[in-house]
């Protein structure tokens, strides 16, 4: 019985999916999005989060946990003053996770994971009204 453990294994050791799964993180903080396999990106998407809340705080014991997971210093810069500072108004929820079809060879459902550009306002009904009565 599973109940109550959390997370994916995929067929892996824990010290090699830790790598896979950090290697993930890299890949998407320098490039911004990356194509994967679905179950990973969702493992990925929670590493991601925790990355940007790190760089949110800002303080040296962040960014060393920072550095923890990412190992190069130029990402960690990235992250703590290029991608944090986007997000200092948004409660999480900074990357989104896209279905992309299927792989080819073995029929993986994929997906690209990306962070979001810009935290936009939805529209509301009210809205709408009160635009038509100062009009």
């Amino acid at each position: 019985m599973r109940h109550r453990v959390r997370g994916r294994k995929f067929g892996r050791e824990n010290d090699t999916r830790r790598l896979m799964l950090n290697n993930l993180v890299k890949s998407l903080v320098e490039h911004g999005r990356i194509n994967t396999t679905q179950a990973k990106a969702k493992e990925v998407r929670s590493l991601a989060e925790r990355i940007i809340t790190y760089g949110k705080k800002d303080s040296v014991h962040h960014r060393r946990l920072a550095y923890k997971i990412l190992r190069n210093r130029d990402l960690v810069k990235k992250v703590f003053d290029e991608l944090a500072p986007k997000y200092k108004e948004r409660n999480g929820g900074y990357t989104r996770v896209l279905k992309n079809g299927y792989r080819k060879g073995d029929s993986a459902p994929m997906a690209i994971i990306e962070f979001v550009k810009t935290a936009t306002a939805k529209k509301t009904k009210k809205d709408d009204i009160k635009a038509e009565d100062i009009s």
